[in-house]
Parts: structure tokens; sequence; C-alpha cells
């Protein structure tokens, strides 16, 4: 933008003394009323040292920016004063800025969220060239600051580097500002030492100008400018690095260049055939892997809040059944009743809002988190339950996905968009289409499949069941038991509690196997294979089915039917009998909150079917591994005269 569009030489002024930050403003506001750009001096006055008193208005540099958002302004403009006497008392980002160019932004009302921030962003992000600062402080005159605002620079030679390259992150709390002028600050400090300097800044827009893998392999060294934490750092692993604040590039970045490099050169990097790397920037994911990388990472992320919330939930019920205290866990506002909500609330309210907003997020970044989390929040209101989360979270990704491309700004000023522009679109976007459009259908639909699982019995309850089972154990932990991990959370939140009894159940049928195994046919089975089963039972009794992982990967053909035949009888019986389990990631502490039969006789059947598919695994596994060693010893005998005859 045009920055004389917006000023005058008539509001420019050059060399003046002040002795207090109230005085400058109150001089720049005169000159702003005497122009015309305001109608009460007064009231735009008090506007400006209202917003002082928010957060500092003083930059770095010798640089303020006080501004004022008023109905007393009539039209957009800013006006400008150097001092010849730094004022030392303006609050500022930096502690040690002496403010010696001001500049007042009069702002009307109705133009607070637009020609605002994009004033304010243009200054910053020339302010953040050093050589444009130079410009506007050497003017004498006010013509001449006036006309050194939109002066174009002499467009600079290539330099000539000297080889080396260094990356830097840059990212603030906000993800605003001090993310972009950090990026400048530190690509311009490297053309001075001839070093090609690429930033890759995690702003409230994500990350913009990822680093690639070439680029990773090819750089001597890597500058982390962050006052958050970095996303994805152990891409730099074995990089020299560099760690300061986000706010340290703007005071010195020659410094951090200096030090970059001298610690690249006391660790070089290693020579890499960079031609023979796979670089990470060819086309985006297609729209099947989005949309399964989007519903694992959801499920990745609500995994702990289950556990953790069905936890405290049972810890509260075996409490209460324990002491006689079933008076106390029903009685509002007592510890256990206490207990109960907090673990309830994690499970009821919180289960499906993370879920999408985290979907949200792999699908779109960070901007996506808010809506994310108002589709789930909007999924909860209509009852639409895990089937309206996950739908609310492609939503949300999605139309947050469209607004980045098709809503682009650049430098600083796409900060603030991201901050502001795509969280509140496309929550008030996602709501919209949550509450209004889809809320009925959607409950509807949720509300039919309760329904449907609720009706379910005989034969019908045990063809669940054996699905469920063979899930769970087919690939140990991965997608296919994420999956029936959903359907059965799913199910439980909308209040039918059969499926995921059957998971919990079949949940400890590989460990108990692969231990059976290691134990009764040790001899079929290597050192390794048998300290690995000494531990899987203990894994087992958690609910956790990844223990028996490396006996998959060793002989996938064998063991994953073996695993699938014992979980599929499990998983049937479970369901036939009708044991329900209410509270998610209990492990064997289930035993204690089993419902659909009297307890005893729940918890007989539902551990006794976990027992017997592992009795029917464990042989299928010890058969199995037989079978295989004796083809192999086999083989080896009839390939030995084959040997001899050779030899001779």
């Amino acid at each position: 933008m045009r920055l004389q569009s917006l000023t005058s030489p008539e509001l420019i002024s050059t060399n003046q003394s002040f002795t207090s930050k109230e005085e400058a403003i109150r001089y720049l506001v005169d000159q702003l009323y005497e122009a015309g750009k305001i109608h009460s001096k007064d009231e735009f006055y008090e506007s400006v040292l209202h917003r002082e008193s928010l957060s500092p208005t003083g930059m770095e540099g010798g640089l303020a920016i006080p501004h004022g958002k008023s109905k007393a302004v009539k039209e957009a403009s800013f006006a400008v004063a150097t001092v010849q006497k730094p004022i030392l008392d303006w609050e500022s980002i930096d502690e040690n800025n002496q403010v010696e160019l001001i500049m007042l932004l009069a702002i009307p009302e109705e133009e607070a969220g637009s020609t605002h921030l994009t004033l304010l962003s243009e200054l910053m992000t020339r302010m953040a060239d050093p050589a444009f600062k130079e410009r506007l402080m050497q003017a004498k005159t006010s013509n001449g600051f006036y006309q050194a605002l939109d002066q174009q620079q002499v467009k600079e030679e290539d330099i000539e580097t000297n080889g080396k390259t260094i990356l830097a992150i840059t990212a603030c709390p906000a993800g605003i500002a001090h993310t972009y002028m950090a990026a400048e600050a530190l690509v311009r400090a490297g053309k001075e030492f001839g070093v090609k300097v690429a930033v890759e800044k995690q702003g409230a827009n994500g990350i913009e100008d990822r680093h690639k893998k070439k680029a990773i392999a090819q750089a001597d060294a890597v500058i982390f400018a962050a006052d958050v934490a970095v996303k994805e750092p152990g891409r730099f692993a074995g990089l020299p690095k560099v760690t300061t604040t986000v706010a340290a590039p703007l005071k010195n970045a020659r410094a951090l260049i200096e030090e970059a490099l001298e610690k690249a050169k006391r660790a070089p990097r290693q020579e890499t055939e960079v031609e023979d790397i796979e670089d990470d920037d060819g086309e985006e994911k297609s729209f099947k892997a989005e949309i399964k990388d989007s519903i694992m990472t959801g499920i990745s992320y609500i995994i702990p809040v289950i556990v953790a919330g069905g936890m405290t939930l049972a810890f509260a019920v075996l409490v209460a059944q324990a002491f006689g205290l079933q008076d106390v866990y029903a009685e509002e506002g007592s510890w256990l009743w206490l207990l109960r909500q907090l673990g309830g609330s994690m499970l009821g309210t919180l289960m499906v809002p993370i879920l999408s907003a985290y979907m949200a997020y792999s699908i779109s970044d960070k901007p996506a988190l808010g809506p994310g989390f108002a589709a789930g929040i909007a999924a909860n209101l209509i009852g639409s339950g895990f089937l309206g989360g996950m739908l609310g979270g492609f939503l949300a990704g999605y139309i947050i996905k469209f607004l980045k491309k098709n809503v682009q700004t650049s430098g600083t000023f796409s900060g603030f968009v991201s901050f502001w522009l795509y969280p509140v679109v496309g929550t008030l976007s996602v709501g919209a289409i949550m509450l209004f459009v889809i809320g009925e259908p959607l409950a509807a639909l949720n509300n039919g499949l309760i329904h449907w699982l609720e009706g379910l019995s005989g034969g019908n309850a045990i063809i669940l069941g054996v699905i469920l089972g063979a899930m769970v154990s087919f690939d140990l932990g991965g997608p296919v038991n994420k999956a029936a991990y959903t359907f059965c959370i799913g199910a439980m939140a909308s209040g039918n509690i059969m499926p995921y009894a059957a998971f919990a159940s079949v949940k400890m049928v590989s460990a108990f196997a692969v231990t059976g195994a290691t134990i009764i046919g040790k001899q079929y089975f290597t050192k390794p294979e048998q300290e690995v089963g000494k531990q899987t039972w203990l894994l087992g009794l958690a609910g956790i089915t990844e223990g028996a992982i490396p006996f998959m990967i060793n002989d996938p053909l064998r063991v994953i039917p073996s695993l699938i035949a014992g979980s599929a009888v499990t998983g049937g019986i479970v369901a036939f009998f009708g044991v329900g389990l209410n509270v998610p990631g209990a492990g064997i502490f289930s035993l204690a909150l089993l419902e659909g039969q009297p307890l005893m006789k729940a918890a007989t059947i539902w551990l006794g079917s976990a027992l017997l598919g592992a009795l029917i695994s464990m042989v299928l596994l010890i058969l199995t591994r037989k079978n295989k060693l004796k083809k192999q010893s086999k083989t080896k005998e009839e390939d030995e005269p084959v040997r001899m005859t050779t030899t001779a």
C-alpha cells in the first residue's frame, strides 16, 4: 500500500522536542485536528491513551506506533514526528527502546479490523528494513520525509554467497508481528555475510515456507528464534543449532548469524548425496490419505483423554463399591461425586470436541483448531455424537483449507489475518452448517444407529462381536484396530455399552496368547521372543495389544490368523451375553464395572471369554510355529545331499 495516501507533509514534523510520551501524543493529535482528519481532539486523545493502557506501542530500534480507533476520526490517516532527544519513558516491547520516531495512527471505528491492521502491518514490515528507517531518520524536512515513505529502493544486486546456508525458524506466542519481522531481520543479516538464509515461519497461519528435506540436508546450521515450542524439531537433528528468543533477531541478527557460522565451522556438515534424497515438496496428499491421517490424528489425541477420564471414573466407582460409599458417590458436591463428574466430563464433554479439533488441525494446521472445537461442541449440542464430531472435524478442516487457499496474505499482515479471520469465519461457518443445516439429519442417523445396536441380540450380536474381535487383533493398534476403537467409543458415547465390553475383553487375548505360547511351547520360540512373552501378559491386563507386535512382524502370515481366531471367539461370546462396559480404558479393573448381567456372571463371562480366546490363539501359535520349523528342517535336510554332491 502507498503510505503517502494516508498522510501529508503537514502531518509530518521533524526534529521535535518532547519531554514525555503524553506531550508527543497530544502534539500529534493537534496536528491531525488542524489537518481536518478528526473532529474532536479530546475524544481521540482519550482513545489513544486507552489503547496505551492495554499494551506497549513502543517497538524496537527507536520506533513507537501509538494508535486510536474512534468515532472522532473522519478518515484513516497518520501523523509523524521525529525527535531530537529520545523519549525514554515510552513503554516498549524492547525495554531498552529509546523512541526517536513516532507514528500516530488515526483509524475510524468502522475500519478497525481492516485499515488498522493493514497499515500497522505495512509499517512494521517496512521498519524491519534498516535502510528504510535510515532514509526516514535522515530526512531533514517534512517534504523529505514524505517523499522517503514510498521511495523505491534501488534494486540490490545479487550478493555473491560464500556457499554457506543457514536455516531458521521464527515463532512467537501470537504468531503475528514478531514471527515475520524476525524472519526478515535474519534474511537481511544473512545478505550482509554473503550467507543464504531461509526462514520457516511457524505463526498463526501454521507452518509457512516449510524447510524441505533437501534444504535441511544442504544446510550448515539452524537458528531457532522462538518463544514457543518449535514444531517438529527432530527434522534438524545433527545440524549445529542456535536457540534464542523471537525478539533477538530484531536486536542483533548479525550476532546470531555469526554464532551459527561459528558452530557450523566447529561441527561441519557431512557431505550428502542430495540427489538421492527424496524431497517432500511434491504434490499434496491425496484426499483419501488426508482423510485417513485426519481420523488417526483425532483418535491419537482423544486416547489420553479417554484413558484419564475412564480411569478417574473407574476409581470413583471402585471406591464406592468396595467401601459401601454409594451414598457419597451420589451426593452432589461430595469428593466421590466430584471425581465422578471429573471423569464423566472428560468423556462426555471433552471427547468429541477434541476429536473434531485435531481432525481439523491435521487438515489445516493451527487456524483450524478453533473451528474444530466449535464443530465438536455443535455435535454435542445437536446430539450427533462421534458421527457428528468426525463430520464436523472434516468440515472445519476443509473450510479453513479453502480460506487459506483463497484468502491469502503476505508479510506481517498474514499473521493478523490468520489469527482473526480464519478462526472466526471458520467457526461461524462450521457452526451454522452443523447447527442449522445438517444437525437434524445427523442426530436422526446417530439415533438410528443407537437403536439398531440396542436391537442386536442373538446371532446378530455375535456377528458384531466377531467382527470387532477380528479387527482388534488384525493389526494390534494399527488403523484397523483404531477403527474398531472409534466405533466402540462412539457407541458408548451414544449410550450403547456392549461393543466396548467386547473390545476391552479382546484386547487381552493377543497378550495372554503370546505369553502362554512362549511358556508352554518354549522350545519353538527364540530367546528374544521368550523374553518378550514374559512381559506381554502384563500389557494385556492394562488393555495394551502392542506387546504382540514383534511376533506379528516376524511371521505375519501365521501369527495374524492365529490371533484373529481367538479374538473373534472372545468378541462373539461377550456380545452374545450382552455384557456391557461404560468406562473406557479401565483394563482388568473393568471386572468391577461390567453391566448387562449380574456382576459375578458378567465378570466370569468377560474374563473367561478372554482366557478362552487366548487359549485358542495360543494353541494355533504353537502349532503354526511347530509346522514352520518342521518345514524348515525338512528343506534343510533335502538341501544337504545336494551340497555334498556338488562338493564331491
